[in-house]
């Protein structure tokens, strides 16, 4: 019998957002103690701990926004700001004794399957290498900053930032500025630049469905009521996750069956006249494609910020950059002080999912398998020819729901796995196939009824759409994929060693 070589750990879990820090709850919960969480930046949070513009706020209701089994009643609003989703990851971080197994500023440049030894070599920017038997890719997809390739934009003689790298040593008062980008960033950050900036110009190159947001502070007595009375939590969070299952997986995946996004436009559209004054400038800020073909957006203040005097709306293309200003297609120049890009991150490009090559069984390529086969993954975990490697936010995993939903499912299903496998002995655990395949036709197969294959989306310029034209979500309801995280067939994997 051939006895493999141990590796340094059982499961290495690499990135430190709510991603990382889940799964590795989790998988301690199940009895994987011997893990390791591999983090790139100098703290934990994920998208909380980079971004810091003003205004970032989570854009689902709170009670959704976290673990199910750990609801806090703390919020200070109903949609929390970004500094106290930040505060609950180093919470969850320190109660479950995650911490002490994390290993911060150490960046992943490569992962690499050894077919012999059954296990993942991962090499690292700085340090040595770091063996394990079962590695979790929890590095998520919003999380390189895209910067938009514009002419002159090096030539800029002003401060540039993005807003997920926000500079606070930048100030704001009295300058003029500049935000390229309308999407959900911008659209939070957007009316707090106002407020300070002698003037702001906004860049859009397509407007965003803006709805109005139940957003109201939660005083102090609400508050003690959801930790004191029995089941106040639960019956919040239950209302909660109805909005929030009803404005996206709902309205997006059986747009077909259940006619919720055209109530939400109806709303949209009302909202729109009711928030801004100019009609000249209402007509601009309309979206011409269909509710749910790109992230919409909640926010009370964007709109309004348009009626504003020392605000100004710009919808023609963006020529060049100059060193004073941005000069658009039909030749007017907008001075600025400050040019702030609200551009959103790398998606599908190539080198960000995941951010790292990845080689599995006989030297088989990640990004070139998804480029020859198209985005797939069994249940958006695991890819035939990678053993022994999941994915937390793989394709055709995400339905629209909470967050946190998609980590605790994903996260299932990996303990379901990593537990037949101790339990038959094996040390390859491999997707087939054949169950791939079946999975995927039936992803395919659900696309009649989901709201991004209508003609209009095709106008929304949306990070949705990969480069074949996929949108890879999961067109389910979370209680679906909740069953089958916990129900699927065992014999869709290989386990062998």
């Amino acid at each position: 019998m051939t006895v493999l070589p141990q590796p340094d750990h059982e499961v290495v879990i690499i990135g430190g957002g709510f991603s990382g820090i889940g799964a590795a709850i989790l998988l301690s919960r199940a009895g994987f103690d011997d893990y390791l969480l591999l983090e790139a930046g100098d703290g934990l949070g994920g998208a909380w701990h980079w971004n810091t513009y003003p205004g970032v706020a989570v854009d689902i209701p709170s009670f959704s926004y976290q673990f199910s089994f750990e609801q806090v009643a703390g919020w200070s609003r109903v949609y929390a700001p970004g500094r106290e989703l930040k505060a609950y990851a180093e919470h969850c971080v320190d109660k479950y004794d995650v911490r002490r197994r994390t290993r911060l500023r150490t960046t992943v440049t490569a992962a690499t399957f050894d077919d012999e030894a059954h296990l993942w070599r991962l090499d690292l920017a700085d340090g040595a290498p770091v063996t394990a038997r079962h590695v979790v890719s929890a590095t998520g997809v919003l999380t390189q900053p895209k910067t938009p390739e514009i002419d002159g934009l090096a030539d800029f003689a002003g401060t540039v930032m993005h807003t997920a790298r926000w500079d606070h040593a930048v100030d704001l008062t009295g300058r003029r500025v500049a935000v390229i980008g309308t999407g959900a960033s911008a659209v939070q950050a957007i009316p707090h630049i106002a407020e300070q900036a002698a003037h702001l110009t906004v860049f859009q190159r397509t407007p965003i469905w803006c709805l109005p947001k139940p957003d109201v502070p939660l005083p102090g007595l609400a508050r003690a009521a959801l930790r004191a009375v029995p089941g106040a939590r639960r019956a919040t969070r239950l209302a909660s996750q109805t909005f929030v299952e009803a404005t996206f997986p709902v309205a997006a995946h059986f747009a077909g069956l259940v006619p919720v996004a055209s109530v939400g436009e109806r709303i949209g559209h009302a909202y729109l006249r009711q928030a801004v004054r100019d009609p000249e400038v209402r007509a601009r800020l309309t979206p011409a494609y269909a509710l749910g073909c790109k992230r919409p957006s909640f926010s009370n203040a964007y709109l309004p910020t348009f009626n504003r005097a020392d605000v100004t709306l710009e919808t023609a293309g963006i020529a060049t950059i100059t060193p004073d200003g941005v000069r658009t297609a039909e030749g007017v120049e907008h001075a600025a002080d400050v040019l702030v890009l609200a551009t959103g991150f790398k998606v599908f490009e190539k080198g960000n999912m995941p951010p790292f090559s990845v080689r599995g069984a006989e030297g088989a390529d990640l990004e070139k398998w998804w480029e020859e086969n198209r985005f797939q993954a069994y249940q958006g975990v695991s890819v035939p020819h990678f053993p022994n490697f999941f994915t937390i936010l793989g394709p055709y995993g995400y339905n629209g729901s909470s967050y946190f939903n998609l980590i605790e499912t994903q996260s299932a299903h990996i303990v379901r796995a990593l537990r037949q496998a101790r339990k038959v002995g094996a040390t390859r655990v491999e997707v087939t196939e054949a169950a791939n395949a079946r999975y995927f036709a039936s992803a395919l197969g659900r696309r009649r009824h989901q709201v991004f294959f209508q003609d209009s989306c095709g106008l929304a310029n949306s990070y949705y759409f990969d480069d074949n034209g996929d949108v890879p979500f999961r067109a389910a309801t979370t209680l679906e994929t909740m069953w089958a995280a916990k129900r699927y067939p065992l014999d869709a994997y290989a386990f062998t060693g």
